[in-house]
């Protein structure tokens, strides 16, 4: 038996039974999901051998879109074909999706009482730290040349100080990786053709199921439709986002609350602290933001509308991308051009990170933020006099539960929810 075939035969049902426990356990973002599924798929079903799941977590990682919902995809995919990657995706999407439409629907309605605002003071402090972890995590293991580190410094002077757009910085990014890696030797075989065939017929297939939708609502509804401006951006976020769901979240945050306005900047504050909260893959906040979007728009109906569009456009791209790349795993280390221009891409990403991290914490210490302009300069600036002592004692509470003590997300959450009520009645 070789590395790449599962140690145990799994039915589909035994399987649709992990892939749903998988689903409503993965709490904690994507590392913690990633582990999740090493336990239950390596370590306790002996599904999948040590060798094939970090093969397929390093593919899953060089994809863009939420690397642990791919991941669970292409594990069922593996196991039982198309069908077992339905399964497990919609398994590891539904239970959170479900959850945060719920929490959307709540926030809308009571979001600006004063105990939720109380307890969303917390959660943005410990957001603020998230994101930090976050970037800590992903420089270590994108930073490795001098090089990179120089990239991730340009990609954020180019998002913060000139606002240039994050598919731009992706683009010139992976230009960069694979003229730096082209002299490398390439060993790569021409594919079977029956395999390029099954791939080019399912590229065709996904890209129907996640376009033709698309079409046929700007048919109907014309570009200025709401619900086709959803599904639009929700479908360049699928393409360009590497890096994970922080990636995601720096691009959607720069587009909703500063290029479209439909959400403020505490909103999506509060949506990442939401989505933290919840099972299934970080980038649900995109559901939030939609929801959030549509409610105010045309309430409750045309938000779950949006729900249903961001949802769709959000995760049709992940099928894609991994049906038609499985086939290939074994391929990517004889592939350096395409896995340099990848790394480059993932050292920017900590760049664009770092933008999100100072913008959420500008948003939280400070009451009052404006973009000034110069040129082509641009620079969020605070009022010094709407600094808010609250937030940056709850930040640093957060720093020391998070980043010292280790403590997880879960309970460090609920204790900075209950601080920010604590630290309210002052």
């Amino acid at each position: 038996m070789t590395s790449q075939e599962p140690i145990t035969s799994p039915t589909l049902k035994d399987a649709s039974k992990a892939w749903l426990q998988i689903g409503l356990m993965s709490f904690g973002g994507p590392a913690a999901q990633i582990a999740l599924m090493h336990k239950i798929l390596v370590d306790e079903r002996k599904w999948l051998s040590e060798k094939t799941y970090l093969n397929a977590l390093s593919f899953c990682m060089l994809l863009p879109g939420p690397e642990a919902m791919q991941l669970a995809t292409w594990s069922g995919w593996r196991l039982h074909g198309v069908l077992g990657g339905l399964m497990a995706g919609f398994s590891f999407i539904l239970p959170g999706a479900i959850v945060v439409l719920l929490l959307a629907g709540i926030y809308a309605e009571f979001g600006a009482t004063e105990l939720v605002q109380a307890l969303f003071l917390g959660i943005k402090a410990a957001v603020v730290i998230i994101v930090i972890e976050a970037l800590l995590r992903i420089s270590k293991r994108a930073l490795k040349r001098k090089a990179y580190w120089a990239l991730a410094g340009l990609a954020f002077a180019a998002i913060f100080f000139f606002d240039v757009p994050f598919p731009a910085i992706i683009a010139v990014a992976a230009l960069y990786g694979y003229f730096i890696s082209q002299r490398e030797p390439a060993a790569v075989s021409a594919p079977p053709p029956a395999i390029l065939r099954r791939t080019a017929i399912t590229v065709a297939v996904w890209l129907a199921i996640w376009l033709l939708p698309l079409a046929l609502l700007w048919l109907a509804l014309g570009r200025d439709s709401l619900l086709v401006e959803v599904g639009v951006l929700f479908s360049k976020l699928a393409v360009v986002t590497f890096g994970g769901a922080y990636a995601v979240l720096a691009y959607l945050g720069q587009e909703v609350a500063v290029s479209r306005s439909w959400l403020s900047a505490n909103e999506m504050i509060d949506a990442l602290g939401l989505a933290e909260t919840t099972p299934g893959p970080l980038i649900l906040v995109t559901e939030f933001v939609a929801y959030l979007a549509g409610n105010k728009a045309g309430g409750i109906w045309l938000g779950i509308a949006a729900v249903g569009v961001g949802l769709w456009t959000t995760f049709a791209p992940c099928f894609l991308w991994v049906f038609a790349g499985a086939p290939f795993i074994d391929r990517l280390d004889s592939a350096p051009k395409l896995r340099g221009a990848l790394a480059a891409i993932t050292a920017a990403v900590v760049g664009v990170i770092l933008n999100l991290g100072v913008w959420f914490a500008l948003h939280t210490l400070f009451g009052s933020v404006s973009l000034q302009t110069m040129g082509p300069l641009s620079l969020w600036t605070p009022d010094l006099g709407t600094f808010d002592w609250r937030a940056a004692v709850l930040t640093l509470f957060a720093g020391l539960l998070l980043l010292r003590f280790h403590l997880g997300l879960g309970k460090a959450l609920v204790i900075m929810a209950a601080s920010g009520w604590v630290i309210s009645q002052l």
